[in-house]
């Protein structure tokens, strides 16, 4: 007899991130800057953070809240909390990174 998980039962992992953001494309797309340069935006800056903290960057599909003329975005905490986060597409992304992740660790 076969022993271990009953089929069909979900198995856990380790994470190689401590973060998720999560950029929708619609939103993106609809402000005429696409998800992967706000995704690379979001990359840059958080090479340039030097906090020590891995963070994952990934474009959705819609997210469900369209706001006019703002981008939409989520992260695993926001989500959490039952909250979708809506930023000016003219933010620097270093600015929409402390909006974003606000107690980003510091590096020891």
């Amino acid at each position: 007899m076969k022993r271990g998980p009953a089929k069909g039962a979900a198995k856990a992992a380790a994470a190689p991130f401590a973060e998720i953001v999560m950029v929708c494309a619609k939103c993106a797309k609809r402000q005429g800057i696409g998800a992967k340069a706000v995704r690379g935006g979001l990359k840059r800056a958080l090479k340039a953070d030097h906090r020590g903290r891995k963070v994952r960057v990934v474009e959705t599909g819609c997210l469900g809240l369209c706001p006019k003329r703002s981008l939409t975005l989520a992260t695993a905490g926001s989500l959490g909390e039952g909250r979708l986060l809506v930023l000016d597409p003219a933010l620097e992304p270093a600015a929409m990174l402390d909006a974003l992740l606000p107690m980003r660790a510091e590096a020891p």
